[in-house]
């Protein structure tokens, strides 16, 4: 059988060792990256096909007719045309729980770093402030202990639980939002409307679907209190970028810890990306991408494609239930 791995450049920098993905087929050929006029033809004649970024849509799936097998490199489905495989007979699996420790870590070097002013104040130590004054500190930034603050959690799942657990070891108190768009009962979850303004800390960890789109927008960031914190490790499309520059300006919000953006790598005009915006703090896309995790990623996608070869589904997203 033959893979394509359509952009591994995106998960190895040349720091991981790829022998049991290599070894789970007999013929691989891999691609640091694929713009989209390339896709086509590089997936033709495939049986498996790997993507971390690179969209798989209707018409793509189309011309691929001996595709079988989809490995998603990653957790969220919302690069390939899940229904259109289905169709075609074709599985898709993605690879969950790896990433973990390295987004739980990251949500938290977003929060203490904003919390302690860690960046101005080093910042202020380069240029030379520390030395030049007579104290033996600077006070320049009024620093805050989150031990005793609440911290609200959108998304329950595995990212948002792990988040909850370190929160606790802090001495934060745990608010879970109700998922979006849901009308059943949810015990112990609280409506966002209502979550917003009781929270010190918001951190996002819902994928993004249709009803997770612009879920905080210029009105919901208004329901926050002025001095809280949002972390967004999530996805760039779930918050209003324009709406965030312009709380953050205001002062209306005391701070934001962003690794990711709607369009990804950004254009020069991204609003969150003007020199003039107070209190935020810019990742590229890296709280998953600890070389532990994304080793981890390497050999699920290889035991995902193993088990598709023994006739399991492993980790499949597209599959009906059973």
């Amino acid at each position: 059988m033959k893979g394509v791995f359509l952009d591994y450049a995106s998960i190895d920098s040349g720091d991981l060792d790829r022998s049991l993905l290599a070894a789970s087929l007999e013929s691989w050929d891999w691609h640091d990256a694929s713009d989209p006029g390339q896709v086509a033809g590089r997936i033709h004649g495939a049986d498996i096909v790997v993507s971390n970024k690179v969209a798989l849509d209707r018409t793509v799936l189309a011309g691929a007719p001996d595709l079988k097998l989809i490995c998603i490199a990653a957790t969220g489905t919302d690069k390939i045309d899940l229904d259109a495989a289905r169709e075609r007979g074709i599985q898709v699996s993605n690879v969950v729980r790896y990433a973990t420790p390295a987004v739980v870590q990251h949500v938290f070097s977003l929060i203490l770093a904003l919390s302690t002013k860690l960046i101005p104040y080093h910042e202020e130590v380069k240029a030379g402030e520390w030395q030049a004054q007579g104290n033996f500190c600077l006070l320049n930034h009024p620093i805050r202990e989150i031990a005793g603050k609440t911290l609200g959690i959108v998304g329950s799942g595995e990212l948002g639980q792990g988040v909850a657990r370190v929160a606790e070891c802090f001495g934060m108190q745990v608010l879970f939002a109700r998922r979006p768009g849901s009308r059943g009962p949810q015990p112990g979850r609280i409506p966002l409307q209502e979550l917003l303004p009781q929270v010190d800390v918001l951190s996002l960890h819902v994928p993004l679907a249709e009803n997770t789109r612009g879920l905080l927008g210029a009105a919901e960031l208004a329901l926050m209190k002025p001095d809280a914190l949002l972390i967004n490790t999530a996805r760039g499309g779930i918050l209003d970028e324009a709406a965030l520059a312009h709380a953050l300006r205001q002062g209306h919000l005391g701070g934001a810890g962003i690794d990711v953006l709607a369009q990804e790598p950004p254009a020069d005009d991204n609003p969150l990306l003007a020199p003039d915006i107070p209190n935020l703090i810019l990742t590229p896309h890296t709280a998953w991408a600890s070389r532990e995790a994304r080793q981890r990623l390497l050999d699920e996608i290889a035991q995902n494609i193993t088990a598709f070869r023994q006739g399991r589904a492993r980790n499949c997203v597209n599959c009906s239930p059973s």
